[in-house]
């Protein structure tokens, strides 16, 4: 329930549970809210009890756990033989490792000469050589 509180944050809360109830009535709050939280734990566990015997004998290994979504479709998947054929049969790694492969032999292969190059235009690669002194424009102060 709280798996991401970290021990700052848990002494924070004492501090300020102290602060708000005072010493003397901290016992009795944290008392008051256990029992408050077995009662809500029995009302829900007396819940299900009550919707598992009126579902019947054939519904006896129903879990509410199924009903989340993320669970009801790992189940499915898991149960279906059909899907487990094409999961073994479809190897995503092997592909993605043929295409990888496809991809660097073409990176891999020699260029051809300068005239391969000047054929498909300039390198873009490279950078741009700094314009000569007398291309570049003019500062003008009033104009910034």
């Amino acid at each position: 329930m709280f798996n991401d509180i970290g021990a700052l944050e848990l002494v924070t809360i004492v501090v300020l549970a102290i602060l708000v109830f005072g010493p003397d009535k901290l016992p009795k709050v944290i008392q008051d809210v256990m029992g408050v939280i077995r009662k809500i734990r029995a009302f829900s566990e007396s819940a299900k009890q009550d919707i598992r015997s009126e579902l019947g004998p054939d519904f006896k290994d129903f879990e509410f756990e199924d009903l989340n979504p993320k669970t009801f479709i790992r189940k499915q998947l898991a149960e279906n033989e059909d899907l487990r054929e094409i999961r073994s049969s479809f190897d995503l790694r092997q592909e993605l490792n043929e295409v990888t492969d496809a991809v660097n032999s073409r990176d891999t292969a020699p260029e051809p000469a300068a005239a391969g190059a000047s054929a498909a235009g300039p390198d873009l690669l490279k950078k741009p050589a700094a314009p000569a002194a007398e291309q570049r424009t003019p500062f003008d102060a009033d104009a910034t």
